[in-house]
């Protein structure tokens, strides 16, 4: 199973977690790392470039660090550009099937998603969910890293839900 691992971070330079969990899988045959923070600098996407890099993919995966409580502002743009073109596009079925995950990393503690600010982190990820669904994904469950600035990261635990396959909702 091919992953791609769409990735973009407001703050990349400065960056510990992500990038000590992308350096974890870095020499996985089966895993691409899609960075959008380095490759989209200037912010123009080339949305044909993103549909091949899909169509290719069995699973994809958005990983992000979650800021006031949605995806950095290029992961937004990318999905407002290339999943439209998907939709009214030629290719209405290029996620036909595929799986679909997010990966994040938050700064705070895990009970400050639990529902202590109005919404679980389920349910802040809803939205995303329900696009790839819509577009015919299924979806795998989420897979979070609390305290992410405070903790030694769970790489065995990133890696396993890299390599997941089932749990699809």
């Amino acid at each position: 199973m091919k992953t791609l691992i769409i990735f973009a971070h407001t703050f990349w330079e400065d960056s510990k977690a992500n990038k000590a969990l992308f350096e974890s899988i870095k020499n996985s045959k089966q895993v691409q790392i899609h960075n959008l923070s380095e490759i989209y600098k200037e912010g123009k996407i080339d949305v044909s470039k993103e549909m091949a890099l899909l169509k290719n993919a069995d699973k994809i995966i958005f990983q992000f660090p979650l800021f006031w409580f949605s995806t950095p502002a290029l992961l937004k743009e990318w999905q407002d550009r290339v999943l439209t073109a998907i939709l009214y596009g030629e290719n209405k079925e290029l996620l036909k099937d595929k799986k679909f995950q997010i990966v994040t990393t938050l700064g705070g503690a895990q009970e400050s998603y639990d529902g202590h600010h109005g919404a679980t982190l389920e349910e802040l990820l809803k939205p995303i969910y329900y696009t790839f669904e819509y577009l015919g994904c299924k979806s795998l469950k989420p897979f979070a890293i609390f305290s992410a600035d405070a903790n030694k990261l769970d790489l065995k635990a990133y890696q396993d839900a890299i390599s997941q396959n089932s749990g699809c909702s």
